[in-house]
């Protein structure tokens, strides 16, 4: 990280994965891709040193084998992956090949590289590129070797390329922050680089302040911690924007650590809990997506950002909190704050009355036992938007997967001392239980989205290492881009 630096914050600086725009350069070292079931690549299979190099080392094309090729000179000549069948789905985790690009900028020497002959799907390649060269050194010492570097394609659109991959880095690189580093007052900063990045217009709530602004919620779930909780309320619109131009809320839980408050979360549990801000991340990523991008929509993101600590003045298990909406809700379970942080957060968004409210929050474990670690889980109360959000993540390797806000289940929520309880007394359809808690507090916004997320990646994969991702990131901004050219 380099560039535009405030507030100790950082928004990632990915030039030194792509070779330099504009400049004379050396015809970059070429990738070719080729299917399993396909001849090789002309200009491979038209020389004859390289095709029983290939022999040698029995290649084919299966998915993710790949092959350097020499150069009579002992220099490298050019780089073969290998794809899978064709007109399979061997992508990362789903979608085009193209994205299988993202390994190579993880595993090849440094130099110079240019994708030859991708065609249609060279800027999704140039994306995969970026997205596999991240990696978190922040805390390690030592030299490292310089990236290898991408050519962005000719007819690509570079600007949106560094954009997209930079937005996907700034979520990494929040998740994967340590709370020691990252508390509610870091991703303010965090916000307001990206306000400052943009020109947009910020403002936070904070402290006992969020009493007095009616956001009592977000107050009891950080008030136990030492690091004052706040609301980070960010604004933008492009200068064409009007009065009618939509507005866009995107509501990001931003739960810096999640001890469990007094329902103590076990050793176990806590470990991943630096990444319970996943939401507020992916609400930045999308954000400066959208910004860089100058969509013509007016936005607005929204981060309830807390510590759920431990604490003699922390809230308690059967204690009842009233909302900014002026319902009340039984707390069931100090594990749940989350979902509460988010309704006040939420109740504000409604109150303009937005064409799209998205919410994104690392909400429940019960989502993951359904979908596991690569699917968010999304809930929508539009079809044509659902639609257009699951159709883009297939295409892009963002893939989410719609689940039901089904009003049977509303009867969790029920509480004999208030309004609502904030869990469910049974064990079943958590992660659709926890999406009608929100629910209920949307109702003006023309259109609802929640999408419960991950935020982590098991293990390293073609577009990324192990670690912090903002999941359906590129899928929700690519679903607004095609609404505003519509």
């Amino acid at each position: 990280m380099s560039a535009n630096e405030l507030g100790g914050w950082q928004i990632p600086d990915v030039d030194g994965v792509f070779s330099a725009e504009g400049a004379e350069l050396t015809p970059g070292t070429p990738i070719w891709l080729t299917s399993d079931d396909a001849a090789l690549p002309d200009k491979v299979a038209s020389n004859a040193a390289h095709v029983r190099w290939l022999e040698a080392q029995r290649f084919k094309g299966t998915v993710r084998r790949q092959a350097l090729l020499p150069a009579d000179n002992g220099s490298l000549a050019g780089v073969v992956l290998g794809t899978g069948k064709a007109g399979g789905k061997p992508g990362e985790p789903c979608g085009p090949a193209d994205l299988l690009v993202g390994q190579l900028a993880a595993s090849l020497p440094p130099g110079d590289y240019a994708l030859a002959g991708t065609g249609e799907a060279d800027e999704l390649a140039a994306i995969a590129w970026g997205l596999g060269a991240y990696r978190y050194r922040r805390y390690r010492g030592g030299e490292f070797d310089p990236a290898p570097r991408l050519q962005i394609p000719v007819g690509a659109d570079a600007k949106k390329v560094r954009a997209i991959v930079e937005a996907v880095w700034l979520g990494r690189d929040l998740i994967n922050t340590p709370p020691s580093d990252l508390g509610p007052d870091e991703l303010e900063a965090a916000a307001r680089a990206l306000a400052t990045r943009h020109k947009a217009e910020i403002s936070t709530t904070v402290g006992d302040d969020l009493l007095s602004a009616n956001l009592p919620m977000i107050h009891a779930v950080g008030r136990a911690s030492t690091r004052a909780p706040r609301l980070i309320d960010l604004r933008w619109q492009p200068p064409t924007a009007g009065s009618d131009t939509p507005l866009i809320c995107l509501v990001g839980k931003g739960i810096c650590f999640d001890t469990g408050g007094l329902d103590l979360k076990p050793a176990a549990g806590m470990l991943l809990m630096k990444k319970d801000m996943g939401g507020a991340a992916t609400a930045l990523s999308i954000g400066h997506m959208i910004m860089s991008a100058g969509l013509n929509i007016r936005l607005r993101i929204l981060i309830p950002a807390a510590e759920n600590s431990v604490a003699g003045n922390a809230f308690r298990p059967s204690d009842v909190l009233t909302s900014r909406s002026g319902r009340t809700v039984e707390i069931g379970n100090t594990d749940a704050e989350g979902r509460l942080v988010l309704a006040d957060a939420l109740s504000l968004a409604d109150e303009e009355s937005p064409d799209l409210t998205v919410s994104l929050a690392t909400l429940t474990g019960a989502a993951r036992v359904a979908l596991g670690p690569d699917l968010p889980a999304l809930f929508c109360n539009d079809d044509r938007f659902a639609q257009s959000v699951l159709a883009q993540g297939q295409a892009l390797g963002d893939p989410v997967w719609r689940m039901p806000f089904w009003p049977g289940y509303e009867r969790n929520l029920e509480s004999e001392v208030a309004d609502m309880n904030n869990v469910s007394d049974g064990p079943f359809a958590g992660a659709i239980t926890a999406a009608l808690f929100l629910n209920r507090f949307v109702s003006r916004a023309r259109r609802y989205a929640h999408i419960d997320l991950y935020g982590w990646r098991p293990s390293a994969r073609p577009l990324g290492p192990k670690g912090g991702e903002p999941q359906s990131a590129r899928a929700v901004f690519e679903a607004l881009r095609r609404e505003t050219i519509s």
